[in-house]
């Protein structure tokens, strides 16, 4: 019988009951739903609307269950509808109608507010370890490649020279505002929804600052109403997963073309590439390609959150039960994706001689060159036309600028002497681009230092 069942006569349609079920995806939250049960008991007896006695009973059980759970030894049931139901009825069986004042003071709707917020918490702090050891691997690669030169792009074309190291820091300055987002997530989670009810609390004289304190929550929610029906720390944490997909995306992007014999800038290690069923000579970054594609999937999970909540009036609809499953997904994959990529990272080869060669064509020291004009006294939009006029003769004479004789550089402008060689040489280039955040080596090395900073201040973070 459904714990529920007093005001209907007759059972629910089978196929009802099963499309009305949740067990089959909430049962992960198992954990937080008991512990969220063991904290709200205590509560009980402490404010004396349940014996202390009745209020032990109920969580030494719960404890007996929890365990039973992790060890395999329970069968959750359809019939019992959801994780909450699930919980209540196994122990109901087993301490009798004891087991039945659990649920006192209380509904699904806040128990299932609050075990979504635990479970979010824990999973943003797992997020969270994965990201720092993936700023590990960008940090442990960019001091391993400071002067690797490699031919920085704009629309995919040549531009300008920068090194591996300054390329890995991008990400790394993006992983770090990804952990920074989870943080602030973090805290608009941390709120504690228990002591809501239905919608309207509840005329029993429980303690909410104790529940609080007992499950760890920072702060209590203000209005019960909202208490019951926000799922803003749902939507905000998926915004913040299908982020770190699409820099996760971006970052496969590279790597499936640097991997390709077009740039061969870096070789993937065997254990993370594929091969083909026909052609035997090929090595395919088919895990790149897979996190490339699964940000498709999480942004699919954000989307639909927005949607079940975009219409829904105050307070709780069932509707909201369609959160968890997206949400579940969207975790699960960022995860997924993370724990790939960072060993895949890991052992990847630098192929430094490739990316130096490539910063020999593409004119990539152009700029450098109008700007030894610039710094002669020609404006900069005269050097800017006698440097497009050069690369145009250097393209039909097969030519690149650090080929050209002294001659051909007076022919286009007089103010060109000796030193423009020394100028439009890679690494002048390169190292003469010393402003904060720029790709010199200097600017790198202060890069990777705030980089090491970030690291040890997270690794100290005593924030949860």
């Amino acid at each position: 019988m459904k714990l529920w069942a007093g005001r209907f006569s007759k059972d629910v349609d089978k196929e009802v009951n099963d499309f009305n079920s949740s067990i089959s995806f909430d049962q992960r939250l198992y954990e937080e739903d008991i512990l969220g049960s063991i904290a709200h008991a205590t509560m009980l007896g402490e404010c004396g609307i349940i014996e202390k006695e009745e209020a032990n009973q109920i969580t030494e059980e719960l404890q007996r269950i929890l365990q039973d759970i992790r060890d395999g030894k329970i069968a959750f049931s359809v019939d019992a509808e959801d994780i909450h139901m699930n919980i209540e009825t196994i122990l109901t069986n087993r301490i009798g109608d004891t087991g039945k004042k659990l649920h006192t003071g209380r509904s699904r709707n806040d128990q299932v507010a609050l075990d979504m917020r635990m479970y979010t918490k824990k999973e943003i702090k797992a997020i969270l370890d994965i990201l720092l050891e993936m700023e590990r691997t960008l940090c442990d690669l960019a001091k391993k490649h400071k002067k690797t030169v490699m031919p920085g792009y704009t629309h995919l074309q040549r531009a300008q020279p920068v090194t591996f190291s300054q390329h890995l820091l991008a990400y790394s300055e993006m992983f770090q505002r990804d952990m920074e987002r989870l943080f602030d997530c973090h805290k608009r989670t941390d709120v504690m929804p228990l002591g809501s009810g239905a919608l309207a609390s509840t005329t029993y004289p429980i303690n909410r600052e104790l529940t609080k304190e007992l499950l760890h929550f920072e702060k209590i929610t203000r209005n019960s109403m909202d208490g019951v029906s926000d799922r803003d720390f749902v939507l905000e944490l998926s915004s913040d997963l299908a982020i770190i997909m699409m820099h996760l995306s971006r970052f496969s992007e590279e790597m499936i073309l640097w991997v390709s014999a077009e740039f061969r800038f870096i070789e993937l290690d065997d254990a993370y590439a594929t091969g083909s069923s026909i052609m035997p000579q090929k090595k395919n970054p088919d895990i790149a390609e897979l996190v490339r594609g699964k940000t498709g999937r999480v942004y699919g999970d954000l989307i639909t959150l927005l949607t079940v909540m975009k219409g829904l009036p105050l307070a709780y609809n069932k509707d909201m039960q369609e959160d968890k499953e997206a949400i579940f997904d969207a975790i699960d994959t960022v995860k997924l994706c993370l724990n790939v990529f960072i060993p895949m990272l890991k052992t990847l080869t630098v192929n430094q001689e490739n990316m130096r060669k490539a910063c020999q064509t593409g004119f990539i020291n152009a700029t450098d060159c109008a700007d030894y004009l610039v710094k002669k006294g020609v404006p900069f939009r005269d050097a800017y036309k006698v440097t497009g006029t050069l690369i145009s003769y250097c393209i039909k004479q097969h030519k690149i600028l650090e080929t050209l004789s002294l001659e051909e550089f007076q022919k286009v402008h007089p103010l060109f002497k000796e030193d423009v060689y020394d100028a439009i040489d890679i690494e002048t280039c390169l190292n003469g681009r010393k402003v904060f955040g720029g790709p010199s080596y200097v600017s790198v090395e202060k890069q990777i230092e705030s980089l090491e900073s970030f690291i040890e201040e997270m690794e100290n973070k005593k924030s949860f």
